[in-house]
């Protein structure tokens, strides 16, 4: 039986995928996720200050140093909870 994953799960993966920068087409792939869902998170993460968005051609995503901190503060919960 598969299990769903939660927001959280959801923001870390896309943070994790930004880590080397990402285009958008990439972190829908990457993240098993469609457009219009991955619209709403990338607003959700730069709203946040998580990543920041393309600034040049490239169009690629980047974590920031906040999502770095996400990021960590996420994996030690999940060894704390054993997820």
């Amino acid at each position: 039986m598969s299990k769903k994953r939660s927001e959280i799960e959801i923001l870390a993966d896309i943070l994790q995928i930004t880590r080397k920068g990402a285009k958008k087409s990439h972190i829908v792939y990457k993240a098993n996720l469609n457009f219009k869902i991955v619209k709403y998170y990338i607003e959700l993460l730069e709203k946040s200050d998580l990543i920041s968005g393309p600034e040049d051609s490239s169009r690629l995503f980047n974590i920031t140093e906040k999502g770095i901190k996400y990021l960590d503060h996420f994996e030690a919960f999940k060894e704390y909870v054993k997820l």
